[in-house]
C-alpha cells in the first residue's frame, strides 16, 4: 500500500514538472513571438518577392545573417507563400498581387486593379554602353570585387547610359529592392502631389486622433525631414517600433500615428522608417488615394514598368522600404530629381522641388546632412561628408547597400545595388565608384 502511494506521489511529481516545462516553454515562445514573427515575416515576404517581381529562384541568398535562418521552413499556395519556425511557430503569410508585388497579411489583400506602366523611360537613353572611358570601366571593376556582394552599377551621364554591369542571375530587366531609397522616391511622389492636387506640405492637424495635443504641428515636410518627434527606434530588435510595424502592424501609418511624442515638433533629426509609412498614409487620404497612386503619379509617367511598389495590409504603399525597380529605372529616378521634374520638357514636378529637397535640415550634428527624404554631401556648416565628391552630390541609400547617387554640376547619376549586410558605404567603396567615374567623365 506504501510502495503504491509512492508510486502516485511520484507521477504527480512528474506531472507537475511536466506541467511546469510546457508552461514555461509557452510563456517563452509568447515573449519571443515578436521576434520570430519578425525573422518569419521578412522570410515570407522576401521568399514572395524574389520569386515574383525578381523571377529569382533563390530567396535564401537575400536573407540577412541570423541564427533563426536555419529554422525557418517555407511553403508556397495560390500567389502565396508563408514562413514558420520549424514548419509551425509564429506562421507569417506573404500575398503576391500583380503590380503591387507582396503583401505580409493573414488574407490576401483587397488592392485595386493596377494601372497600366508603359515601357518608355524618357528619362534614360538606354542603348547597350559601347565604348565607355577607360576610367569608368576601371571604378565599375572595381565595384565589382570579390566579396563586396556587387549585384548592379549603372552610370548616366547627360542621360545617356554610359556604363552598366550585373552580378551573375541579374540582369538590366532584374528588379531589385530599394529598402530606404524609396524614402527618396516618397519626397518624388509627394512633389507630383504638390503639383497636381495641392497637397500642402506644411499642413496641421494631420490625424484625426493627434485632435488637441502637440502631435497635431507635425507637418508633411516634418515628416520628410525626419523631425516629426514622434517617438521611434530604428534597431531591429525585440519588440521595437520598426520591427512591430513592418511585420506585426496591418496598419502601418496607423501604427506609427499612435507613437507618443519623444522631442518637440521640429526640434530634432530621428531617422525613421515610421515617419515616411505615416507621410503616405497622410497623403493618400488627403487625396482620396490608394495603393495604385505611385504606378498613376510616378511610374507610369518615368516609364518604369518593371517597378513595384508593395502596400501594407491596409492597402497603403510601404513607402519607408518597399519599392522594387531595375537599376536603370532606379536610374531614371535619379534622373528625373536631377531635372527637378521636367520629362520630354513638361513640368511633372513643382519648380525648384529639388533645391528645396535637398537643403539640409538645420544644423544636427550628430546625423548625416539630410534634406526632404535625401542625404546630402555639403552640410549646413559647408563640410562634406564624401570630401572627394562635389558639394551638390546627393543621394538615395538603402538597407544592404543601395545607393543612387545624383550629382547636378555634372549632370551624373550612380546607381550601385547589391547585398553587402553589414557594409558600410566607405567600406563599400561607393564614393570611390562615384569618384572615378566623374573624375573619369571629366577627362
Amino acid at each position: 500500500m506504501v510502495e503504491r502511494r509512492r508510486g502516485h506521489l511520484w507521477w504527480k511529481v512528474l506531472l507537475a514538472l511536466l506541467l511546469v516545462v510546457v508552461m514555461a516553454a509557452v510563456a517563452g515562445y509568447w515573449y519571443m513571438r515578436p521576434l520570430l514573427l519578425t525573422g518569419t515575416g521578412y522570410a515570407a515576404h522576401n521568399a514572395c518577392a524574389v520569386a515574383n517581381i525578381s523571377e529569382r529562384t533563390d530567396p535564401a541568398e537575400d536573407l540577412p545573417p541570423n541564427p533563426l535562418v536555419p529554422y525557418l521552413r517555407t511553403s508556397t499556395g495560390d500567389g502565396s507563400v508563408t514562413a514558420s519556425v520549424l514548419g509551425f511557430l509564429a506562421g507569417q503569410t506573404a500575398w503576391y498581387t500583380e503590380g503591387f508585388g507582396c503583401t505580409l497579411s493573414e488574407e490576401r489583400p483587397d488592392l485595386p486593379a493596377a494601372a497600366a506602366v508603359t515601357d518608355t523611360n524618357p528619362l534614360v537613353v538606354a542603348s547597350e554602353p559601347t565604348d565607355p572611358p577607360a576610367g569608368v570601366e576601371d571604378a565599375v571593376d572595381a565595384a565589382f570585387a570579390d566579396g563586396l556582394g556587387t549585384r548592379g552599377v549603372v552610370v548616366v551621364a547627360d542621360g545617356e547610359l554610359v556604363a552598366e554591369r550585373y552580378a551573375d542571375g541579374f540582369s538590366a530587366a532584374t528588379p531589385q529592392l530599394g529598402w530606404s531609397m524609396s524614402k527618396s522616391v516618397t519626397n518624388l511622389l509627394v512633389g507630383r502631389l504638390v503639383q497636381i492636387a495641392g497637397f500642402d506640405i506644411h499642413a496641421t492637424d494631420l490625424r484625426p486622433e493627434w485632435a488637441g495635443d502637440e502631435r497635431s504641428q507635425i507637418t508633411a515636410d516634418h515628416l520628410m525631414r525626419m523631425t516629426s518627434g514622434l517617438a521611434w527606434d530604428e534597431t531591429y530588435d525585440l519588440g521595437t517600433p520598426i520591427t512591430e510595424m513592418l511585420y506585426i502592424a496591418d496598419d502601418m501609418g496607423e501604427f506609427v500615428a499612435a507613437q507618443e511624442l519623444e522631442f518637440p515638433v521640429g526640434e530634432v533629426l530621428e531617422y525613421s522608417t515610421g515617419s515616411t509609412n505615416l507621410l503616405c498614409s497622410v497623403a493618400l487620404d488627403a487625396v482620396d488615394g490608394d495603393a495604385d497612386l505611385p504606378r498613376e503619379l510616378v511610374l507610369e509617367p518615368l516609364g518604369l514598368p518593371h517597378a513595384q511598389w508593395e502596400p501594407d495590409a491596409a492597402g497603403v504603399p510601404v513607402c519607408g522600404s518597399y519599392l522594387w525597380a531595375t537599376p536603370r529605372e532606379w536610374a531614371a529616378l535619379g534622373q528625373f530629381a536631377l531635372a527637378d521634374g521636367v520629362v520630354d520638357g513638361e513640368r511633372l514636378l513643382p519648380e525648384g522641388w529639388m533645391a528645396e529637397a535637398t537643403t539640409a535640415t538645420g544644423e544636427f550634428p550628430d546625423v548625416d546632412p539630410y534634406g526632404a527624404s535625401w542625404w546630402l554631401n555639403e552640410g549646413t556648416d559647408g563640410s562634406l561628408r564624401f570630401p572627394d565628391l562635389p558639394a551638390d552630390a546627393y543621394w538615395m541609400s538603402g538597407h544592404d547597400g543601395q545607393w543612387v547617387f545624383v550629382i547636378p554640376s555634372q549632370e551624373t547619376v550612380v546607381v550601385r545595388m547589391g547585398f553587402s549586410p553589414n557594409r558600410g558605404i566607405d567600406e563599400l567603396g561607393v564614393p570611390d565608384l562615384v569618384a572615378g567615374v566623374l573624375e573619369a567623365l571629366q577627362d
